[in-house]
């Protein structure tokens, strides 16, 4: 029943020796929002920026990387590598449908093409049961 309820929890204002936590942290991310933030001012984007616009930026570029990340990490693994490298990064994007589309003007340096062959170029397929009765007739 002590009176010192000043330097306990509650209370308004900061604690005298409290760790600063970054924007980052507080929003649960890894990319950093004071440097977006930071970049979006000096942009010129806007005349102001609200708290959250950062915040929800760093976001969304956080999952776009971890997605193609993921994809590309895959495409490594089919490959039997243990190192993502430019090609690996083409194949995760372009079998994607919607990172293809997002990245469909890109150019990814020493990233290659997928393999394709179109279908017209591909050799007919020969020997089918009433084929071989028809061209037999034609030896006669």
């Amino acid at each position: 029943m002590s009176s010192t309820g000043a330097s306990t929890k509650g209370g308004r204002g900061k604690p005298k020796s409290s760790k600063s936590v970054s924007r980052s942290q507080k929003a649960g991310l890894q990319f950093p929002v004071g440097r977006i933030a930071r970049f979006l001012k000096a942009g010129k984007y806007a005349e102001r920026v609200g708290a959250g616009a950062p915040v929800y930026l760093s976001a969304v570029l956080e999952y776009l990387a971890a997605e193609v990340l993921e994809l590309a990490g895959n495409a490594a693994r089919d490959n039997k590598k243990n190192r993502i490298v430019p090609r690996h990064i083409q194949l995760a994007v372009r079998n994607d449908e919607e990172l293809s589309k997002l990245l469909g003007t890109v150019t990814i340096a020493n990233g290659g093409v997928l393999p394709n062959i179109h279908q017209n170029l591909l050799p007919k397929k020969i020997g089918k049961g009433k084929g071989d009765i028809g061209s037999a007739s034609q030896e006669f």
